[in-house]
């Protein structure tokens, strides 16, 4: 059993993490670059990045070739998840594609049985139709030039409910760091082949503190704040680790609160309906955990 002091920093350091993952949205906001070619950076930088971590190469000498084409079809679906989220964010703003991005546990819901030909449960179905009320009020907040960037979010979220339910697969059968770097190599090559078709009309160099965002972006959200998530989940129970993952749209709606200014875009009815989404994304561990005993 963890000492209670390794339990607590592994706490402390999945905060951290979350925090990061939070402030992705915000770097996202602040870099001037379309949502491809960010996602493109981001990707490379986070790649470089973990070939200092791990001898990625011997590992995929090694690796079963059926895992890897798995691995590889997996990283395209993050990669659409990323050009997704911050195509939202562009399309209206932070605090807009985090509370999409919230949905992603009711969208998992949903694919996760699927993919594992499991039965649905009703208690997440029921709390999935507690969202629709909540994102009608979202909708309802927000200016029309803004919807747009909502089914993108909402588009996001369904890509990273599918990740999520198929890595679960994965996980245990390779490192999961190199699993990312595959992943995430995989995202990188995707978005580059599609990349010369849209040369003529998007803008690919970062400009002045476009480098710094992207460095912040890439290696302290993604790769740190991933090693920290790893490292305090094998500390922690199932039921704190989902707990405390659903505080990311929280961290990252609180930072675009005080760093973006977004609230004087949006109305009264958009914080009704984060609220009741909000209600609905920490319900559910409680009733998972009910259930399960």
């Amino acid at each position: 059993m963890p000492k209670k002091n390794t339990v607590r920093g592994a706490y402390l350091a999945l905060h951290l993490a979350v925090l990061l993952f939070g402030l992705s949205a915000i770097f996202g906001d602040l870099i001037s670059l379309p949502s491809l070619s960010l996602v493109w950076w981001r990707l490379l930088f986070t790649c470089l990045s973990i070939l200092f971590l791990i001898r990625v190469w011997e590992k995929i000498r090694a690796a079963d070739k059926g895992l890897l084409v798995r691995m590889i079809g997996i990283g395209i679906i993050v990669a659409l998840h990323w050009i997704t989220f911050f195509g939202s964010i562009k399309q209206a703003n932070a605090s807009v594609a985090l509370v999409c991005l919230a949905t992603t546990a009711f969208f998992t819901a949903l694919i996760e049985p699927f993919i594992m030909k499991q039965r649905w449960k009703g208690y997440e179905m029921m709390l999935g139709l507690a969202m629709v009320p909540g994102m009608t009020f979202v909708v309802q907040g927000v200016p029309d030039s803004m919807v747009s960037g909502i089914w993108l979010g909402l588009l996001s979220a369904i890509f990273i409910a599918t990740f999520a339910s198929l890595n679960k697969q994965l996980i245990h059968r390779a490192d999961p760091i190199f699993i990312t770097f595959v992943e995430l190599g995989a995202g990188w090559l995707f978005v580059s082949a599609v990349f010369p078709f849209m040369t003529n009309s998007i803008d690919f160099w970062p400009l002045g503190m476009d480098w710094i965002y992207l460095l912040a972006l890439a290696i302290l959200c993604t790769t740190v704040g991933y090693v920290l998530a790893l490292k305090a989940m094998r500390q922690l129970s199932a039921f704190i680790a989902m707990l405390t993952m659903n505080l990311e749209p929280v961290y990252g709606m609180i930072l675009a609160w005080f760093l973006l200014d977004d609230a004087t875009e949006l109305t009264g009815s958009f914080y009704i309906g984060v609220a009741i989404i909000l209600v609905s994304i920490f319900i559910h561990p409680y009733l998972k955990r009910k259930y399960s005993r």
